[in-house]
């Protein structure tokens, strides 16, 4: 059967999915890893770091190669390190020093994940659909749900095989974007600005002020987003004090299914919900919800504090995409890719916020996560600006 652009659609569900495994598997594994390897909570927190990091300068470098190798080979490559990556984690420790073994595996597979985030919304935009903005937000939920499928078959497989058997998962996770590179070399990839025109300059996005607004934007989507996310299974573990398991699905995995919930609703229902209200209106309980998991004497009021949070940021990264689409509509390759710097900036900066304030205050997760309601307030405020600037 030949390939279609429902095929391409397909693939660029997958493609989320294998970000989620590449962001979120090693997450669950910190704590044995501290444990196994005698690895320190901040050299912990630096692999959170570098995985952005890594990925943020991959946005950046690729606005100078991905329209001259084309879509199609930028987006086979990334499939390929976010598997070899994957592999790598499960031998390198025990061939190098544990942490810079982590650490090499980590920068592999960061590679692919980077190229992922900037191509993935790109591609999607290209295909044609009905409602660009209900499109993108339904692209975004398919991060949420592999998220959700990373930590659920996970745990169940730690439950059912011990956690001491995590590589072999490990194997079973680089098969994803193994699979999913061979369906990209097949699909068809549209060109995402039209023939005739002509996409913007580095220059002339860099002299628009409506482009550092939504690159503010994207910064605090990205750390409000896995400031939490990233600590969830860890802050439930030892913040809280209740068992792995436990921990794995109260946190990470109730934020997940949150997140994506929200995506699905303004997927379906996109075209009948006002996009700047409902950012809005989630940026303020995205501050609720992290005063509410910071402040909150009773453990199980913080837990729902980061499953409100999981809801409240579900729509800050696409809707600010597709606010970026709707409003410099020859963007192109360089505007998805710093736009996607700028938020994996915010996805590095955040969890690194909450594990330093963490750190310094003796080990006092909460203290960390109170610290980065910073974000939810800066993007609130930037949808005030935005709406202002508008009228």
């Amino acid at each position: 059967m030949k390939p279609t652009y429902k095929t391409t659609i397909f693939a660029c569900f997958v493609g989320y999915i294998v970000q989620a495994i590449v962001n979120n598997f090693a997450p669950l594994l910190f704590i044995t890893f501290q444990n196994t390897y005698f690895i320190p909570l901040s050299q912990i927190t630096l692999l959170v770091t570098v995985n952005f990091a890594v990925q943020l300068t991959v946005d950046l470098l690729s606005t100078l190669f991905v329209d001259k190798i084309g879509y199609r080979t930028s987006i086979v490559i990334a499939q390929g390190f976010s598997a070899a990556g994957l592999v790598l984690l499960t031998f390198l420790p025990e061939v190098m020093p544990p942490f810079f073994g982590i650490l090499t595996a980590v920068i592999i597979y960061a590679i692919g994940g980077g190229i992922i985030e900037v191509l993935i919304s790109p591609i999607m935009e290209s295909c044609p659909t009905d409602n660009k903005e209900k499109a993108m937000s339904l692209l975004h939920s398919f991060y949420c749900w592999g998220h959700v499928g990373v930590v659920l078959i996970s745990t169940a497989f730690f439950a059912l095989c011990g956690i001491e058997n995590w590589r072999v998962l490990a194997y079973v996770w680089a098969l994803v974007p193994v699979i999913n590179g061979f369906i990209f070399l097949k699909t068809p990839i549209a060109p995402l600005i039209a023939d005739g025109e002509k996409g913007m300059t580095l220059r002339e996005l860099f002299c628009s002020k409506a482009f550092w607004l939504l690159a503010v934007m994207m910064v605090c989507s990205g750390a409000s987003e896995q400031a939490v996310s990233q600590w969830a299974s860890a802050f439930a573990e030892i913040g809280l004090g209740i068992s792995k398991t436990a921990g794995d699905l109260a946190g990470p995995l109730t934020f997940a299914v949150l997140m994506g919930v929200s995506r699905a609703i303004y997927g379906k229902y996109g075209d009948k919900l006002n996009l700047d209200k409902f950012m809005k209106a989630s940026a303020v309980l995205c501050v609720f919800a992290y005063l509410l998991a910071s402040l909150s004497p009773i453990p199980v009021l913080s837990l729902i504090g980061c499953a409100v949070c999981g809801f409240s940021v579900g729509i800050m990264w696409p809707g600010t995409f597709s606010r970026a689409a709707a409003t410099l509509r020859t963007g192109g390759t360089a505007m998805f890719a710093l736009l996607a710097l700028a938020g994996d900036l915010g996805c590095s900066g955040g969890p690194t916020l909450v594990g330093f304030v963490s750190d310094a205050v003796g080990g006092n997760m909460k203290a960390g996560i109170l610290a980065a309601t910073l974000f939810p307030l800066i993007m609130a405020l930037c949808l005030f600006i935005g709406k202002k600037k508008s009228k």
